[in-house]
């Protein structure tokens, strides 16, 4: 009896650490660093700055999702796109405004946006399709985020706080 206990209990710690290991192996992040010199089709003048971290859940079901910038001023929308570093491409999730948010008047520091992204919320071209394409899309480097400004008075474009198409961006990561 003592030599199975012996074995017994490193074995089944064995087990249960790679267990854990296992599971932390499955949890997959990406991360994309927002700024106006990776907006495409030219780069902008902002200096603000952003980051947007997604992490994958529950098997692959949901995406946990947290969208942070400092000073940037007048947010309107933000959505993940499909594309290239240098190319645009279509918005599939809409992380800002979501789930009762409004968008920001005047500058803005801290957590823009958080929230769940489930197969629900993919719209455009992937709408209809599964999380796990989404996924798919992110692992090859083919997503990005960016977030629009609008200060309210025309012309459109004019500098930071109004860029209507685009003001920060960043290309997601693995990580």
């Amino acid at each position: 009896m003592t030599t199975l206990r012996r074995y017994w209990l490193p074995a089944a710690t064995a087990a249960i650490a790679l267990a854990s290991l296992s599971l932390h192996a499955e949890e997959l992040r990406f991360v994309a660093e927002l700024t106006g010199a990776a907006q495409q089709p030219e780069p902008t003048s902002s200096k603000a700055t952003g980051e947007c971290v997604l992490v994958v859940r529950d098997g692959g079901k949901s995406i946990a999702y947290t969208l942070t910038v400092t000073d940037l001023s007048n947010a309107t929308t933000s959505e993940l796109h499909l594309g290239g570093k240098a190319m645009n491409g279509p918005g599939v999730v809409k992380l800002f405004p979501a789930h009762g948010a409004t968008a920001k008047k005047g500058p803005y520091s801290g957590v823009l946006a958080e929230g769940t992204i489930t197969a629900a919320d993919l719209r455009g071209t992937m709408q209809g399709s599964s999380l796990s394409d989404l996924i798919d899309e992110l692992k090859v480097g083919n997503a990005y985020v960016n977030i629009h400004t609008n200060d309210g008075v025309d012309p459109p474009e004019s500098g930071p706080g109004d860029y209507r198409t685009g003001e920060i961006r960043g290309q997601f990561e693995p990580r």
